[in-house]
């Protein structure tokens, strides 16, 4: 997290305004490199693997990844940290639990209500916590988040409480979403319409503005910038998102605990985008992937298997501190000269 606490420069933060005589920019086809990449590996992989436990990783990870992008989102792009977005999520996934099992509606609609409550309560909360800084907005959205959690643990007679609930197969048409494969590749569409839109995202004049939030306010405002709207909308934004993933992967799951909702849950997030490089979209795809499949690969180390993992986080830290893609291709790019 060192860049985030590091002092831009008026030319990093500030975005340029073109003049009225510029010509104005074509985004070159190639922008859609990545996106059409991603599509390419969503799409092949299922033709490479039969095993049904090899997909249901491969759900688990995409579900990671659209949080991890929306997170990297807010804390990449726009440089406000949050401990708390495993509260949004655990939003996402009682709220469809409990409207869906308990009152009966619609799973999808349960989603998209839990999803919006989601992002009312980040809006609400957003702007006295946006306020803060550094370690002050770190600890109000980790407290943000326990209040969450326990809310969910001791409410046992809406949500279980600590023995949590079970949802009711997905039906979608008349047809019952209960494999790995099916999921896959509803899984694998929202996370290529995602990726797409945060690529676009982060190109547009919205992108621009949320990157000079990760420097002084002060210049940032100099530049025109609503500091405070523009921190509220990612922060909801991020936070729509994160509940939306977790309501379907309690809908995938088919059974959800309090554990959604812990603080090794929230770590766990903001690490997928630290190690996958901050501000990188690609990069938190990427981080979400090692963050979800890492324990697996390690079982086979029994007891040693936290030991390695920490010890792995660590060296990519020292050696890699901007995340292991911009740091590849810093190194692609050295190469090629």
């Amino acid at each position: 997290m060192a860049n985030m606490n590091e002092m831009a420069t008026p030319a990093e933060v500030v975005p340029a305004a073109p003049s009225a005589n510029a010509k104005v920019e074509t985004r070159s086809p190639l922008r859609m490199g990545p996106v059409i990449a991603l599509g390419g590996i969503i799409a092949l992989l299922p033709f490479a693997t039969s095993s049904e436990y090899q997909l249901h990783m491969a759900v688990m990870i995409g579900i990671h990844a659209v949080i991890a992008i929306s997170l990297n989102l807010l804390v990449g792009h726009a440089g406000q940290i949050s401990l708390g977005h495993a509260g949004f999520m655990a939003i996402g996934a009682y709220g469809t639990a409990i409207l869906s099992s308990r009152y009966g509606w619609p799973p999808l609609l349960g989603v998209a209500v839990s999803a919006a409550a989601a992002g009312g309560l980040a809006f609400l909360v957003g702007h006295p916590i946006l306020r803060l800084k550094g370690y002050y907005l770190a600890m109000a959205t980790l407290g943000l988040g326990m209040i969450i959690y326990l809310v969910i643990s001791n409410e046992v007679w809406l949500t279980g409480g600590p023995d949590g609930m079970s949802l009711a197969v997905l039906t979608v048409f008349g047809t019952e979403i209960d494999s790995a494969a099916q999921w896959y590749w509803i899984v694998g569409g929202i996370l290529l319409l995602v990726y797409w839109m945060a690529c676009n995202l982060v190109d547009a004049p919205i992108g621009r503005a949320l990157r000079a939030l990760e420097g002084p306010d002060a210049l940032a405002a100099s530049s025109g910038i609503d500091i405070s709207w523009n921190k509220v909308r990612i922060f909801t934004v991020s936070a729509v998102l994160t509940a939306m993933m977790g309501g379907v992967g309690a809908l995938y799951s088919g059974f959800i605990t309090p554990k959604s909702a812990d603080f090794m849950q929230s770590i766990e997030l903001i690490l997928m985008v630290i190690l996958g490089g901050m501000g990188s979209v690609a990069g938190a795809v990427v981080g979400a992937g090692i963050v979800t499949m890492l324990p697996q690969v390690l079982t086979s180390l029994e007891h040693h298997e936290s030991l390695v993992y920490g010890l792995i986080l660590i060296l990519v830290m020292v050696f890699m501190p901007k995340g292991l893609v911009p740091t590849l291709a810093q190194l692609a790019r050295r190469f090629h000269r």
